[in-house]
């Protein structure tokens, strides 16, 4: 760990070896040789590395004004450390380490926040404190001002205000303002598998303390200002920092302009010593001294360095630009070469608007770069984020360039600040700015190099995708995220750019294929949805292999089922991908296709095919002999329970649930798969509960809402929202608690547009209203139940049919709603659906007791048998409603001791959930005998 001023400074790997080394021959010369050695043991590397570590490390150590010089270059020769060295034992004993992995966890900053800022504390002080009274505030300045250089030194600050961590990020690598809500969410490392991106995020933040700083708003501004405002409204916690180089206008918006840095006044006569007194000059001198170790700031040059940096508007990164040819002109020379440059770009007008000045900075310097290095900058401005020098030399090499070539010339950019070098864990990464990129971007465009250099692009994509699916086993989901998440953007570009090219669109078909995990780790789940159809277009087929077709048609019926449910579609797909499977003999790709299809056939309420297909499943993993085998248990326990198999359903879901967290599938299956362990703990606590088991059912429900919320998937939640911790609720009567998880799941259901799901929160809402007297709304039940069966959804339309039933007949069209409820009967037995029957029956004879008082045999009838066929598949819940049922008109008959018997009995072989509704209630109505 290194420490300045007991604070921890994040340097990279690489860097901090550089130190240890100096610091361990404190005083003596150390050979670049002699670091290049130690530092790089096996590997061949260029000098160039040892430069760009050198500067990070230097800016680092040296961040704060007035800090002494701890690193001195001795030309020709090597480094020193000058600065004292104190060794100790030990740590002081007052040192705590802990915030420092605290802080690690909460925040994604670039060590570049590090590097020293001149001129920016009141700025950074005065926006640190604003933000403590106002949630929203906009930094607000010409481009390479500083803005996100003194946004990140505010964010640095903030780091332990903010219970949930401070959160960088770029907006300048997207294009559309759609892309917003996503950027923000990948930026977070959250999980939002939702067509409605912005309705999940919202959802995460609703009780997180979090700042998100929005850098580069400027493009996208209508998507920001959609996105913040709602996220400000919804999220209490949450406050935003953004940079823009105009306002968002945004409700609740306090803006803070940002000037360029004081210049001395044009005329004014100052020694060296004085001048470095303003920010501009002392910025000047900072990088013109990282350029050239033996530069001096010479009285004679103060004047034409106050006009350098007044001609650059005090605008930082002009200012650094320029800074970096004190190497190949003398100071008088540059601002000449500068002036001319300015004046032929604006048409000899004496003057350069503040807007443009930036621009034709770049210009200058893109001038002045030599033909390989301007080549280099070209080709990497295909990057939209930040790149490795791997990725650097993939794509920039080629032609006369070789990959040595790139290293010595991506050097030469970063020290002429044309790229930066940032450091991301143990990583040294690179970038652009995006005024420089969007400049280098127009160059490339307009010379020869352009497809060839996107292929290049498109085709290092390829490997970092690779590298993000084989990282995705090994690395936490936060740390793959923070390796990989940056990368989302060029992987969009580079598949935007396949598919619309003529050169090559099997490259994009080949990008859709290995985006998919990536889509699914970094939440972009309709998007890819898109992208996969996009790459099934028939425009395309002669570009598919038959792996393809079987890769793109698997994920477009995971898709399709979780986000719109068993639609005719969903099979198709999923169909087509099995018998591709099977043709190319790709076991686990054969079992994840049986998989998905045995969960359609059960959301579509056909459990014997859902057990059929479980069957083939053990199948072909008993014929492969298949290590995870069992990967059909979650369908085939809930398909078992639907037909009243309880004790064998509960014996395969316990698998499931059993089975260590951990345990996953082969990396390129993962992406397909159905979240098995939620759908068995939903199906298991339903089971519990129907066994005489409430406590356990409370307890299996509850564990699975809180891995849904932590799962951040939108179906998911909706799935233990509503057939998880709403029906138990229901189950053990606590109307409150099941009002509220509903009110949830249809306001989820709604916010993410999942038509099907908001169907089936109002047919399960119905059967509360029942239970709690409240007259139901005929015509919008009809319409729900018409929902139901165009979506597909028929596993839990005999419920929802039932209750449209009980409502009829309880406003006054009592054979309209036994028909109604003999329909739903008769759908349970023509399927085999048959566990919810003796409920069904309980009701129909409730109806008819309560509206037909001639009808009393008749609902004895119906009790008798529900409490038979309880019996039979040891449903005991369901038993003792029907018992209670049957006691209660049998006293309105007079009364019958075999009915109370058998009352008394049923309660006896409970052992818990005696505080649940039923048993409150049975124990009542066994006491007052």
């Amino acid at each position: 760990m290194l420490l300045l001023d007991d604070r921890p400074v994040r340097v990279g790997g690489r860097a901090l070896d550089i130190l240890t080394v100096l610091i361990e021959r404190a005083g003596d010369i150390v050979s670049k040789r002699e670091l290049l050695a130690r530092v790089w043991p096996d590997t061949v590397v260029e000098e160039s590395n040892l430069k760009v570590n050198m500067v990070a490390l230097r800016r680092a150590l040296e961040a704060e004004p007035g800090a002494p010089q701890c690193i001195a270059t001795i030309v020709g020769r090597g480094y020193r450390f000058i600065a004292p060295v104190q060794l100790e034992a030990t740590l002081k004993p007052e040192f705590n380490p802990l915030p420092l992995p605290l802080a690690a966890r909460n925040q994604n900053l670039p060590t570049m926040a590090k590097s020293r800022i001149v001129g920016r504390e009141e700025d950074i002080c005065s926006i640190a404190a604003e933000l403590m009274d106002c949630r929203l505030l906009s930094i607000v300045g010409a481009g390479g001002v500083g803005k996100t250089t003194v946004a990140l030194a505010v964010a640095e600050r903030l780091l332990g205000s903010f219970r949930d961590g401070v959160w960088l990020v770029d907006l300048s690598t997207i294009k559309d303002p759609k892309l917003v809500p996503s950027a923000i969410t990948t930026g977070i490392g959250l999980a939002a598998h939702s067509a409605n991106t912005l309705a999940a995020l919202i959802e995460f933040l609703r009780t997180r303390e979090m700042l998100l700083v929005l850098d580069n708003c400027e493009h996208v501004i209508e998507g920001v200002v959609c996105a913040v405002e709602r996220l400000l409204t919804s999220a209490a916690g949450v406050k935003i920092l953004a940079t823009s180089r105009e306002l968002l206008r945004a409700r609740g918006e306090r803006v803070r302009r940002l000037r360029g840095l004081d210049v001395p006044e044009a005329n004014v006569h100052l020694a060296a010593e004085d001048a470095l007194a303003f920010p501009a000059i002392q910025l000047f001198v900072e990088r013109a001294t990282d350029r050239l170790e033996t530069f001096e700031l010479k009285d004679s040059d103060v004047a034409d360095i106050a006009e350098i940096c007044r001609r650059l508007d005090g605008i930082a990164l002009a200012i650094e630009l320029a800074a970096t040819h004190v190497e190949a002109f003398a100071i008088r020379d540059l601002l000449n070469q500068l002036d001319g440059h300015f004046r032929l770009l604006d048409g000899n007008r004496g003057g350069v608007e503040r807007h443009r000045t930036l621009t034709a900075t770049i210009d200058w310097s893109y001038a002045l770069l030599s033909e390989t290095e301007s080549a280099v900058m070209r080709r990497l401005a295909t990057f939209a984020g930040v790149f490795s020098l791997e990725s650097a030399c993939a794509v920039a090499a080629g032609g006369d360039l070789d990959s040595l070539h790139v290293v010595e010339n991506l050097a030469g950019l970063v020290a002429k600040s044309l790229v930066a070098a940032e450091v991301h864990g143990d990583d040294l990464l690179y970038r652009m700015l995006d005024t420089t990129r969007a400049y280098a971007l127009k160059k490339l465009a307009a010379s020869n190099e352009f497809d060839e250099a996107r292929r290049r692009h498109a085709e290092q994509c390829l490997v970092l995708l690779s590298q993000a699916a084989a990282d995705s086993e090994r690395l936490s989901r936060s740390e793959w995220l923070l390796r990989h998440a940056p990368k989302t953007d060029d992987m969009r570009n580079a598949m935007r750019w396949a598919f619309t090219s003529t050169s090559d669109p099997a490259l994009g078909v080949r990008l859709t294929v290995a985006a998919i995990p990536f889509g699914k780790q970094v939440s972009l789940v309709e998007e890819c949805r898109i992208a996969v159809e996009r790459a099934l277009d028939d425009r395309f087929s002669a570009f598919r292999s038959l792996r393809d077709d079987l890769v793109l048609n698997l994920s477009l019926g995971a898709t399709l089922l979780h986000t719109r449910g068993p639609m005719v579609e969903v099979k198709t797909a999923l169909t087509t991908a099995l018998r591709l499977a099977e043709e190319i003999a790709d076991t686990e790709l054969q079992l994840s296709c049986l998989r998905g299809l045995s969960e359609y056939e059960l959301w579509t309420g056909d459990s014997h095919s859902a057990i059929a297909i479980a069957g083939r499943i053990r199948e072909l993993e008993a014929d492969a002999n298949e290590l995870n085998a069992g990967s059909g248990d979650a369908q085939e326990g809930s398909a078992l329970s639907w037909i009243g198999a309880l004790a064998a359903s509960r014996l395969q879901l316990e698998k499931i649930v059993r089975r260590p967290l951990g345990q996953s599938l082969r990396p390129d299956i993962a992406r397909y798969e159905f979240d098995q362990r939620l759908t068995a703990e939903g199906a298991l606590a339903t089971v519990l509960w129907l066994q005489g088991f409430p406590d356990q059912a409370i307890a299996v429900a509850k564990r699975q809402l809180a891995e849904a919320e932590a799962s951040n998937y939108a179906v998911s939640l909706c799935y233990a929202l509503l057939h998880g911790s709403a029906t138990i609720a229901m189950y053990v009567r606590d109307y409150t608690a099941a009002r509220n998880f509903m009110d949830r799941g249809i306001e989820h259901a709604t916010r993410h547009g999942l038509t099907i799901w908001q169907a089936m929160v109002t047919g399960g809402s119905s059967r509360l209203s029942l239970y709690l007297g409240q007259t139901l709304d005929l015509t919008h039940l009809r319409e729900n139940l018409a929902e139901v069966r165009r979506g597909g959804f028929r596993l839990r339309y005999p419920n929802y049919l039932t209750n449209y039933g009980e409502a009829l007949a309880r406003q006054g069209d009592l054979a309209g709603g036994l028909a109604a409820i003999d329909e739903a009967l008769a759908i349970c037995r023509d399927t085999g659906q048959v566990v919810g029957i003796p409920e069904i029956l309980r009701i129909k004879g409730n109806v008819i007791r309560f509206q037909d008082k001639a009808g009393f045999d008749k609902a004895e009838s119906c009790y008798r048998e529900s409490i038979r066929i309880a019996q039979k598949d040891q449903a005991l819940s369901w038993e003792l409603r029907s018992a209670m049922s049957l006691v209660k008109l049998m006293r309105q008959k007079g009364g019958d001791r075999e009915p109370e018997n058998g009352l008394v009995s049923t309660y006896g072989r409970f052992t818990e959930g005696f505080s649940t509704g039923d048993l409150r209630n049975a124990r009542r109505l066994i006491e007052s005998l």
